[in-house]
């Protein structure tokens, strides 16, 4: 284990800028950064109420909601987009995909259902986030639905 005095210059800076934003910056700020740089044809609109902060912005072929709840340990971010919506063909076919993309390539995120459509998922508590996580959990869903929603929907999705 390094000890704080064997730390290279670099690494003290880095860590200084971690504690720096750590406690200088809201989950709401990062936020707001993480989706400016992830929006797309400047696509990126919030909704603020008294119990939470609502944004969406499209990313690729799919539009991604991230919810935050508050600034308190127990508040809660919320990331998910819509990958594929109701009814669809060979649903039991769908469910044995999608679990099996759950244990093998959705990292944090995960594959839910939510109001007749299938969604890409990140949620937890707000203590002890750091804002990598909140970048990592916003493109990690981004990422995910819109590499898999075009491919499902070609598979799974009603035909018309």
């Amino acid at each position: 284990m390094t000890s704080q005095n064997q730390l290279t210059e670099d690494e003290k800076l880095e860590l200084y800028t971690e504690d720096f934003i750590a406690d200088n910056t809201t989950h709401q700020e990062v936020i707001e950064t993480v989706i400016s740089s992830l929006q797309q044809n400047d696509s990126a609109m919030v909704s603020h109420t008294d119990q939470a902060y609502l944004w969406k912005f499209q990313y690729g072929t799919v539009e991604v909601f991230v919810q935050l709840t508050g600034e308190n340990d127990e508040d809660l971010l919320t990331v998910w987009a819509s990958v594929l919506k109701f009814p669809a063909k060979d649903e039991s076919g769908l469910m044995r995909k999608l679990l099996e993309m759950n244990w093998s390539d959705t990292f944090e995120t995960r594959f839910a259902l939510i109001n007749d459509e299938v969604v890409v998922l990140h949620q937890r508590t707000v203590a002890d986030l750091a804002p990598g996580e909140i970048s990592r959990a916003i493109t990690l869903v981004a990422t995910i639905a819109d590499d898999n929603d075009e491919i499902l929907v070609e598979q799974f999705g009603a035909s018309r």
